[in-house]
């Protein structure tokens, strides 16, 4: 039986909490743990109760020399898989275990660890085409004047595209590790649509790509750091032009209430009508590396990791990423951004 008071200080722990009694069986369960390992296990041998050999050997330990002990335990919420830390604390004649949920911090440590795997796939990839040339003209290309050239222009595509991973990564870091500074200073955003517009006229030209600019006559001023708010549009209206069709429109619309906000704002709209794009990628695009066509993005220099910085950069001015697309249609992608702080 739970000593009085001792059953109100565990439900009052926001930790699943488990005492377990000299005899080995399950005495008590606050509420966080009924919710976390089910009703009906009270009274139980806790071996059954909790059902992880780590625990049952920590708890056992604790039991026999007071020593406290952990474990880690392996649980399941709906549809996700768990991971926890259990402690295991002498407590009277028995043993409290409580839980720490690390769950975050393994699904933190796996993206790390799947960043560090695509990053190295990226860049081995140009690396190994490099390689290869380098031994090729060291031998039978030596004095071939016709294959050295070509050779070196492949060598060359290849050493930019990881120059653009290398800097687009910096970047990345830059605006992550700004994330939570939210821009005070005013930035007109209007000038930023003309100004990239008129960086990207010969881009867009070369690929036949009619590149407009609508809304942006007048100054608007918003909260920003003025480069990401460039390296924003920058990398929304380039990819508009390497994946959309023949005409790309980008648009600036001052709003006196934008329901995204819940306040006044401002949206920026970068409208293609190129092939569109599958609903099922829509949820994953702005993930680091994902692409819906890997191959077309490779050829025409992409890096995987535009749109990830963009929603880095955009949450940084508390300001929401939209994305709408249909196959056939063309995609619109926009960013809405508060007009005050």
């Amino acid at each position: 039986m739970v000593a009085p008071g001792a059953s109100d200080l565990l439900e009052a722990l926001p930790l699943p909490a488990v005492l377990v009694d000299a005899d080995q069986r399950i005495e008590y369960l606050n509420a966080p743990a009924r919710a976390f390992l089910g009703p009906g296990i009270e009274g139980r041998s806790f071996v059954i109760g909790l059902r992880q050999p780590d625990l049952a050997e920590a708890v056992e330990g604790t039991l026999a020399d007071g020593r406290p002990r952990t474990a880690r335990f392996m649980g399941r919420q709906g549809a996700r898989d768990t991971t926890w830390t259990a402690h295991a604390r002498r407590a009277g004649e028995g043993v409290l275990v409580t839980f720490e949920d690390r769950s975050d911090a393994q699904e933190a440590g796996q993206m790390r660890r799947d960043f560090v795997a695509n990053v190295s796939h990226e860049l081995k990839t140009p690396l190994t085409a490099m390689i290869g040339f380098i031994e090729t003209l060291r031998g039978p290309a030596r004095d071939d004047a016709a294959a050295r050239e070509r050779f070196l222009a492949t060598m060359d595509r290849e050493a930019q595209r990881m120059n653009r991973l290398v800097r687009d990564l910096l970047s990345l870091s830059r605006v992550e590790a700004d994330e939570r500074l939210r821009p005070r200073e005013r930035v007109d955003i209007a000038l930023v649509l003309r100004s990239v517009a008129a960086m990207l006229a010969d881009t867009a030209a070369e690929a036949g790509v009619a590149l407009s600019v609508a809304g942006a006559e007048a100054a608007v001023d918003v909260p920003g750091d003025a480069d990401q708010l460039r390296q924003v549009v920058t990398n929304l209206a380039e990819n508009a032009i390497k994946y959309g069709g023949s005409k790309v429109t980008v648009t600036l619309t001052v709003h006196d209430y934008l329901r995204d906000l819940r306040r006044a704002g401002v949206s920026v709209e970068v409208a293609d009508d190129g092939p569109g794009i599958d609903p099922v990628h829509l949820p994953r695009l702005a993930e680091r590396f994902y692409r819906v066509d890997t191959h077309r993005s490779r050829e025409v220099g992409g890096t995987g990791l535009g749109l990830a910085i963009v929603k880095h950069i955009v949450a940084r001015h508390r300001g929401r990423l939209r994305i709408a697309s249909e196959r056939g249609r063309g995609s619109t992608f926009g960013v809405v951004l508060p007009s005050e702080p």
